[in-house]
């Protein structure tokens, strides 16, 4: 009989509680599990969230964040959101051991600026001492040190990282402990659902006991990888926010800012983070919003003088200020441009054929999709 998913790491979550929360002598007895409740550390933990607190007033308490996204939360891409609305960023996702080990991997992975803050650089990790070795490369340069512990993807599996670690979690304690003992800049955590609520916030109050200052939530589990087909859990998400002295962010179902206004208030949380979204329009938090989402606001909307390929535009210049991997810049152009390369595939075919891109190409190649009357506005509710 094949066995209920997450049934084992239930099974898990509850003996790792239980054994955290015995006197020491008696953790070699195995009496029955009682209601699930962590050491009572108050004074502690109070004043780690009065710091909590301090270090995100101090920040200015953003509210809308570009969240981590491998090979695409990149510096220019940041700077771009942050010129239109956005108050906060996370790094693209980075390899602690590899991060450690090469000195090309954190000078390609890893770049920012002045103006880049406030700043989360995210690693995934499975070793607490390689992942402090790499955080402190950074602390200097950012506002949180961020474990990624919400990847659901395959490689996050082999890798034994991201939400495959909720399979271990005196390890997840380790890696927060580890930093949060050590580091000058506060520890954040980004995380995903477990399918039982009642484990989750059990999660989400081991992290914070353990020194973790601030919790983004992706409401979604580890087996909801698909978007669009899962709505991520609000509902979960506040009653985290409720579970918690610490200042917790939502991840997932934001499309437009009607849905980050519905969000923040259902959810009760500090702020709110786009991923998907702000791939196709870097503008969201500026009131912006694609054709797609327009027929619920039919007559409400109005041209906003502004389109995916002014935003490619103005990306490919802070490219040219701040370079990163080609890889990333032709992530960006797919996603920026599929709406008009769908009118005009024989562009997207001649970029297909480019084995190596230049900014000539690119600026080109925006001007003949014009040339062809090619346009989709961004649109924009009136104020």
């Amino acid at each position: 009989m094949k066995p209920k998913p997450y049934s084992f790491l239930r099974l898990s979550l509850n003996r790792y509680f239980c054994v955290q929360s015995r006197p020491l002598m008696a953790q070699t007895q195995t009496p029955p599990c009682p209601d699930l409740e962590l050491p009572d550390h108050r004074p502690i933990a109070e004043s780690r969230a009065e710091r909590a607190w301090a270090h995100w007033a101090k920040l200015g308490r953003p509210r809308f964040i570009v969240a981590p996204m491998v090979d695409n939360s990149e510096l220019p891409f940041r700077m771009l959101c942050r010129k239109y609305g956005a108050q906060g960023a996370y790094t693209p996702m980075l390899h602690s051991r590899i991060f450690t080990e090469t000195e090309k991997y954190r000078n390609e992975e890893f770049t920012t600026c002045k103006e880049d803050r406030p700043l989360f650089v995210q690693f995934c990790a499975n070793d607490p001492d390689i992942l402090l070795e790499a955080a402190r490369k950074v602390e200097l340069y950012c506002d949180y040190v961020d474990i990624n512990l919400g990847c659901p993807q395959r490689i996050a599996k082999r890798g034994n990282y991201g939400a495959f670690l909720m399979d271990n979690l005196p390890l997840v304690k380790s890696l927060v402990e580890k930093l949060a003992n050590n580091l000058q800049v506060p520890v954040s955590c980004k995380i995903r659902l477990f399918p039982n609520l009642e484990d989750t916030l059990k999660y989400a109050r081991m992290l914070e006991e353990a020194g973790c200052m601030l919790l983004a939530v992706h409401g979604r589990t580890r087996d909801e990888k698909d978007g669009k087909k899962f709505r991520a859990d609000w509902k979960a998400i506040r009653a985290v926010k409720n579970a918690v002295r610490i200042p917790v962010l939502a991840n997932g179902n934001i499309r437009h800012m009607d849905d980050v206004t519905d969000c923040l208030e259902e959810t009760g949380v500090e702020g709110v983070l786009s991923a998907e979204t702000l791939l196709e329009n870097p503008a969201v938090f500026a009131g912006f919003r694609t054709a797609e989402w327009v027929s619920e606001n039919e007559g409400t909307v109005v041209d906003g003088k502004l389109d995916q390929a002014d935003l490619l535009i103005e990306y490919l210049k802070l490219c040219e200020k701040y370079p990163v991997p080609w890889r990333m810049i032709r992530s960006h152009v797919h996603k920026l441009l599929g709406d008009w390369f769908s009118l005009q595939p024989h562009i997207r075919e001649e970029l297909n054929k480019q084995s190596k891109l230049t900014f000539e190409f690119l600026y080109d190649m925006v001007d003949r999709l014009r040339d062809t009357g090619t346009r989709i506005p961004l649109y924009k509710v009136p104020e």
